[in-house]
């Protein structure tokens, strides 16, 4: 089954730009049984592998959309990743809330470009997700270019991880993972050098958020995801541009299952975000991203949903708070 985009996705009051399948139908678990247990315990995820229709009807419920992917890191963890060809089956089933992306191991770069056309051609998946830092790689070497190149002709984007990583945190040597290869710095390159591609720069950055904003801000297609982290722990530079030069840019994404939509959007209302730009980063953005469409204004998220929940549990704390202060 091809995946095609569902009709209702531009219903939804959000589209979740970053959630992980980290296991497969067949209990196959997306990485080794250590970097799991570090990340969750990193995140404290309370349900840290829920299947992907559970995932589904999660979304479903919370009236939200969501991208979804795993990363391929076989040669560099030693270690099958799931089923991508599972993930956009089972997006396909599920296409009124699902986007699937695909993954490829840049460190097979032959197979990876082959394979990132098979993705798309025959199973539909909408963009690619690399871990520079998983996978082992410098994004900006061009030994890397063809996989890049084969992406761009394909005509959907690749999502990396940027900045501070939860993968191999707290272990001895961080399980071997090396964060400089998630310096956003080194997708400048990549994006001035493949214009056509639109590459989104995953997570607030952190130790470098000032050059990913630099590099959003300087190449048009270059997009910020803001998954990974509560709104509350934002670098302030980040918030700033996001209200500002970068408010057509940004992304709203969790970083599910290690982060809940109903904890992100919480403190995304209590965050100093303006009230013109929020829709635009929940649903707007992605809409133009994805060729969806335009956001319909006014902006009015559903009643049930996950988005209006988190307005009346802000609002509540605000309150509580002022009574604080008066008493």
């Amino acid at each position: 089954m091809r995946y095609e985009f569902g009709a209702e996705l531009a219903q939804r009051d959000g589209i979740d730009v970053h959630v992980h399948i980290e296991c497969s139908d067949h209990g196959h678990a997306s990485l080794p049984q250590a970097l799991t247990d570090a990340s969750a315990k990193y995140f404290k995820a309370e349900d840290r592998s829920p299947s992907l229709d559970t995932i589904a009807e999660r979304y479903r419920e919370w009236n939200l959309a969501a991208v979804v992917f795993t990363v391929d890191a076989t040669t560099a963890l030693g270690h099958e990743p799931n089923s991508i060809e599972e993930i956009a089956e089972g997006a396909a089933r599920n296409n009124d809330v699902l986007i699937p992306f695909g993954s490829v191991d840049p460190l097979q770069v032959p197979q990876a470009v082959e394979r990132a056309r098979q993705l798309v051609e025959e199973f539909g998946v909408k963009g690619f997700k690399f871990h520079p830092s998983l996978q082992g790689f410098d994004p900006s070497e061009e030994k890397y270019y063809p996989i890049y190149e084969a992406i761009q002709e394909l005509g959907v984007p690749a999502l990396f991880h940027t900045g501070q990583n939860g993968m191999g945190a707290g272990l001895p040597g961080g399980y071997g993972i090396k964060l400089g290869y998630s310096n956003p710095l080194l997708l400048d390159s990549v994006a001035a050098d493949f214009p056509n591609l639109q590459v989104i720069m995953a997570h607030p950055s952190v130790p470098w958020q000032d050059e990913a904003n630099s590099i959003a801000t300087h190449k048009a297609n270059v997009w910020i995801d803001l998954s990974g982290w509560s709104p509350k722990y934002f670098p302030e530079s980040l918030v700033r541009a996001s209200n500002s030069m970068l408010q057509d840019k940004v992304l709203f994404g969790t970083d599910y299952p290690l982060i809940t939509p109903q904890k992100w959007l919480g403190a995304f209302e209590q965050q100093r975000f303006k009230d013109q730009v929020k829709p635009k980063i929940l649903k707007g953005n992605a809409l133009r991203l994805f060729g969806l469409g335009e956001l319909q204004e006014p902006y009015e998220p559903s009643e049930g949903g996950a988005v209006v929940a988190a307005k009346k549990y802000a609002a509540e704390k605000a309150a509580q708070a002022q009574k604080v202060e008066r008493a």
